[in-house]
């Protein structure tokens, strides 16, 4: 019985039991979840995988059943996405149509998948694999960097993946971007009970998944939904707050900042062999994803353009182990935004290797708009460009250039007391540390020994590009890792507290 059958009966027999139970069952477990349709996900796996099969294997990709494949070898697209999102755990659950065919003759192997399955709670893809006449259900394929515009997503390939591409080399790497958007329908999207509005769930799609497996929405499902793109599911009228002064104090707030991927990535790859540390309010994201810093002070003055905050949480980047010593030992933390008219600043107290030093820029910002606007009492920004300053490579060691691409950053914060501010990706839990790329004992995840330096060094060492922090390796390690002989690092020793 093919694994779609296996759940349409499963889901009819569910919805007869609910029914049966009608009266009986709790009124807020019936209104948590809403139902979504009318969803696509496009995702290419690798670019680096699809043109060893076009190519090197004289393979083919073949789509249907409502999948299709962009021009000139491109990224793939299921169509028809179905599920539910649920308004207590904030977790959006989506099921994709179509499926995909890949073949080479030459080099002897024939994949088929199928029934693709987004999980923001778990941040990650899943599809069932059919090889050598067998086909394995929910195959995790891929682990997510949920974002809230659910567009161009951070995927990193799993241990399975590896396996069903037929090279272990692809396990930690980093996978093509997955986005996913909402697609206009010939049907209306069914409305949630107007009874009800508190079973509406956010406009927009999910940030990071907390570490209690939960995904966390941009706006709470008491307030109207926002404007933001794609929307989970069709807006419902909702009574508007009143508008708030012009000018004033912060009251809460988040920020979300990756610091930047490939850094991360570095850090708990199989170079450095370190860990990431979230802690006094900030957290990290599942997967090793970004971090959210809380707890926002600071004023704002919405017609001049002008934004000052002030937000808690520390995170601190460690590695190359030596002696009980190691040579990479970074906490940032008191990060403060001054944007005036979309234009600004990102700072940050920086204890490298025991020496700290007090609100050092790390980047610049740019964001989208000059102009602040308040909705529902919040303040909320998006896609906020950061680029690395000198005083930023400077606080890295060199591991970047002045004028490197940083994570975007986002920020929300309250303009009044109460006001309901829209989940940060680092979850709720409070930070940890491991190497394993598994939950920790606080329920914070930390990326582990899988992931790679900017690609997979166990394949190409084109795919690492210029994203790899060269400043780590140096020309030396440079010219080793080209000759295939590894990467040769030079240990900095922790200065003695008495220095």
């Amino acid at each position: 019985m093919s694994a779609r059958r296996r759940r349409s009966l499963a889901l009819a027999a569910a919805v007869a039991t609910a029914a049966a139970l009608g009266a009986t069952a709790a009124p807020s477990a019936s209104a948590a979840e809403v139902p979504l349709n009318g969803y696509e996900l496009t995702w290419g796996i690798k670019a680096s995988y699809r043109n060893y099969v076009a190519n090197l294997a004289q393979g083919t990709f073949t789509p249907a059943g409502g999948a299709s494949q962009a021009e000139s070898n491109g990224a793939f697209t299921f169509t028809g996405g179905t599920g539910t999102y649920d308004s207590t755990t904030h977790v959006m659950s989506l099921g994709f149509q179509g499926e995909l065919h890949i073949k080479s003759e030459k080099h002897g192997f024939e994949i088929g998948l199928s029934d693709v399955r987004f999980d923001s709670g778990k941040g990650e893809i899943t599809a069932d694999v059919e090889r050598n006449g067998t086909t394995e259900d929910d195959v995790p394929l891929a682990t997510v960097t949920v974002t809230r515009a659910m567009t161009e997503m951070a995927t990193t390939l799993t241990k399975e993946a590896g396996e069903v591409l037929g090279s272990a080399g692809y396990a930690g790497a980093e996978g093509d971007p997955l986005s996913i958007v909402k697609k206009a329908g010939p049907e209306p999207e069914p409305e949630p009970s107007t009874t009800e509005p508190a079973t509406t769930p956010p406009a927009s799609p999910s940030t990071e998944p907390e570490p209690t497996g939960s995904a966390t929405p941009t706006a709470t499902a008491s307030a109207s939904p926002t404007t933001q793109a794609p929307t989970p599911t069709p807006s419902t009228t909702a009574t508007q707050s009143t508008e708030p002064a012009t000018q004033g104090e912060i009251t809460d707030g988040t920020l979300d900042w990756g610091v930047k991927q490939s850094f991360r990535a570095y850090v708990t790859g199989p170079v450095a062999k370190g860990t990431i540390t979230a802690s006094d309010g900030a957290t990290q994201a599942f997967g090793n994803g970004a971090f959210t810093f809380s707890d926002a002070t600071g004023a704002y003055d919405t017609e001049a353009g002008t934004l000052k905050a002030a937000f808690k949480g520390a995170v601190t980047f460690e590695g190359h182990e030596h002696d009980g010593a190691h040579s990479l030992d970074l906490t940032l933390s008191d990060l403060r935004v001054n944007l005036t008219e979309g234009k600004g600043t990102l700072s940050a107290d920086v204890d490298d290797l025991g020496e700290i030093s007090q609100d050092v820029v790390l980047a610049d910002l740019s964001a989208p708009s000059p102009t602040l606007t308040a909705k529902d009492d919040v303040i909320t920004l998006d896609k906020v460009t950061a680029t690395l300053t000198e005083a930023g490579a400077k606080a890295f060691g060199g591991f970047y250039a002045a004028g490197a691409a940083l994570d975007p950053v986002s920020l929300a914060v309250a303009l009044t007391e109460g006001a309901d501010l829209p989940a940060g990706t680092g979850g709720d839990g409070a930070g940890g540390t491991g190497t394993d790329g598994g939950p920790d004992a606080s329920g914070s995840t930390i990326g582990g020994a899988g992931s790679t330096v900017g690609g997979d060094l166990g394949g190409s060492l084109a795919s690492t590009g210029s994203d790899v922090p060269v400043g780590a390796l140096g020309a030396a390690a440079g010219a080793a890792l080209a000759a295939g002989a590894g990467v040769v690092l030079a240990l900095r020793r922790r200065r003695p507290a008495a220095e």
